[in-house]
């Protein structure tokens, strides 16, 4: 089968959306398919991956549209308010990708089986559509994968300006199928699509994994955050602020890139609170397996679901859930105790084997073909 994926993001990014894309993409060659992978921006030299994995990736043009940079203090606040006001009314700067797919699809000659478009950004699955509407031969079956939802994301402080909602039943409709990672993210969608959601998780490779296989035995309890901070729902104060009042010992490392989130924090806890920056994701596995526990900043949504559950279930540690708004004392001084039966339950890691994942995009696009044929 020859499979084109079409996606913001590729490793050696670290970010859910190129995992997904860089483990089903290497999955699907070993598999028996033809796979092109197409990214936005000319960022590194692919080569390597189509020696290795067998996968080739090509890259548009770089990006002509940016956001402002802000370095200085005060000019800073005045160009991100800027660039946010940009981002809600007009998805600036990833509308470009609308136009730089579309063309690139429109112009890529030969026909697919399968096209698979991995967003976010979601002007990835507008491109698309822009480009079969031109191109209705370019492929025979489209699957829009989806992270988080859209115009139904609930954790964003501000929602989607009103008229998005065309552009978004515009793709769906034309898309043969939406994947979403979770049961509880089609309520995200709008109703008259449901029928053509399905749930597909994320998924990695299991062979390659390396855990800690030692004894873990800390002087004191460690436990880890591994992902995204911010001043919402993700915001780790009311957990750092009650860790300072119950006077105990402990360590606690955070991998995040909005380590200055956290700055105040680290002067008042030292060395008991540890800021790491994003490391590969195989290494960061191993390191998690080495903790006491870990710790989940709840959404408090079904709708979105924190990807480093996923690293959560495989690193197979004890998951602490916060809710950061409701802190639950009494769990975080159990497990500060090393009582973890209120722990939070994970599926099984067998449920993200990239083995089975990759088999149920081919077999959404099987069942596709067979329908057409009869």
């Amino acid at each position: 089968m020859r499979v084109l994926i079409v996606s913001g993001n590729y490793s050696p990014a670290l970010t859910p959306r190129s995992f997904r894309t860089t483990e089903l993409a290497r999955e699907l060659f070993k598999q028996g398919h033809h796979v092109l992978v197409c990214v936005p921006n000319k960022r590194r030299d692919y080569d390597d991956e189509w020696v290795r994995y067998g996968v080739e990736v090509v890259q548009l043009s770089k990006n002509r549209f940016n956001k402002l940079p802000f370095r200085h203090p005060f000019i800073g606040k005045i160009c991100h308010a800027i660039n946010r006001t940009m981002e809600l009314l007009f998805e600036y700067p990833s509308i470009e990708l609308v136009f730089k797919v579309s063309k690139f699809l429109t112009l890529e000659v030969g026909r697919y089986d399968l096209l698979i478009s991995i967003a976010s950004p979601y002007p990835i699955h507008w491109g698309v559509a822009k480009a079969l509407s031109k191109r209705p031969d370019l492929c025979r079956k489209w699957i829009a994968d989806c992270g988080d939802p859209y115009m139904g994301a609930s954790l964003e402080t501000y929602s989607k300006p009103f008229y998005f909602k065309y552009v978004e039943k515009w793709f769906c409709r034309k898309a043969d199928y939406l994947t979403v990672p979770t049961q509880g993210a089609m309520d995200g969608y709008y109703p008259e699509f449901r029928d053509k959601i399905r749930v597909i998780p994320q998924g990695y490779n299991l062979e390659n994994v390396q855990l800690f296989s030692g004894k873990i035995s800390h002087v004191i309890p460690t436990f880890a955050y591994a992902g995204i901070l911010s001043f919402g729902v993700r915001n780790p104060s009311t957990l750092l602020d009650y860790l300072i009042e119950t006077k105990k010992r402990f360590k606690f490392v955070v991998y995040t890139c909005q380590k200055d989130l956290l700055h105040p924090y680290k002067s008042r806890l030292s060395d008991a609170l540890e800021l790491r920056d994003y490391v590969e994701r195989d290494r960061l596995l191993f390191e998690l397996s080495g903790m006491d526990f870990l710790i989940n900043l709840d959404n408090g949504t079904s709708r979105q679901l924190p990807s480093k559950l996923i690293d959560y279930a495989i690193a197979g540690r004890p998951v602490l859930n916060v809710n950061v708004r409701q802190l639950n004392k009494n769990h975080i001084d159990e497990f500060l105790e090393g009582n973890y039966q209120n722990a939070c339950r994970l599926p099984d890691k067998e449920e993200y084997d990239i083995t089975n994942v990759a088999k149920k995009f081919i077999a959404l696009a099987d069942n596709a073909l067979a329908h057409v044929c009869n």
